[in-house]
């Protein structure tokens, strides 16, 4: 299948049952339909793919937004979050959670998220915003920070490596 990158996708089940990890946000149960993700390419490796999850709940992580500004405030710095973005996918209101974003490979993509025959991707600005943030959180992972990511991100990596 081909990846393109700045568009969304389904992850298999089989990911989720492989990659054993409390913190990933897993497809849902029961036929309702499963979340998709925004993805984009590893800059160190091209056969890992970044995923965003997307989330609806924009008053919940709204919230969550606003106290980590506010936290931010009160430590005397100037507020700056790049953990959690909105945006507009396909005329709804969202939430990126780079806060929860995780590595697949293609192995584990189900599909591409189409609506009404058309992929859904993203207005360019919000593609640039989203990719530089999770870069520069990324970053801070790998410099130490490690509660900045809510996965074992490290883990997770460890394992598709070993499969590629």
């Amino acid at each position: 299948m081909q990846i393109d990158v700045g568009y969304f996708y389904f992850i298999k089940d089989e990911y989720f049952d492989i990659i054993k990890d409390s913190e990933l946000m897993k497809n849902k149960e029961n036929g309702i339909k499963r979340p998709c993700y925004y993805c984009f390419k590893s800059k160190e490796n091209d056969r890992i793919i970044w995923f965003v999850p997307v989330s609806t709940k924009v008053d919940k992580y709204k919230r969550i937004y606003e106290n980590k500004i506010q936290k931010q405030i009160k430590l005397g710095k100037t507020p700056s979050i790049d953990t959690i973005v909105f945006g507009y996918v396909a005329n709804t209101y969202s939430t990126f959670l780079i806060q929860n974003m995780f590595p697949v490979t293609e192995k584990y993509i189900k599909s591409q998220y189409i609506k009404n025959k058309v992929a859904i991707t993203l207005s360019n600005s919000l593609q640039n915003e989203i990719i530089s943030k999770a870069n520069k959180v990324l970053n801070l992972y790998n410099h130490g920070m490690k509660n900045i990511i809510f996965p074992d991100i490290n883990n997770i990596l460890k394992q598709l490596e070993n499969e590629i």
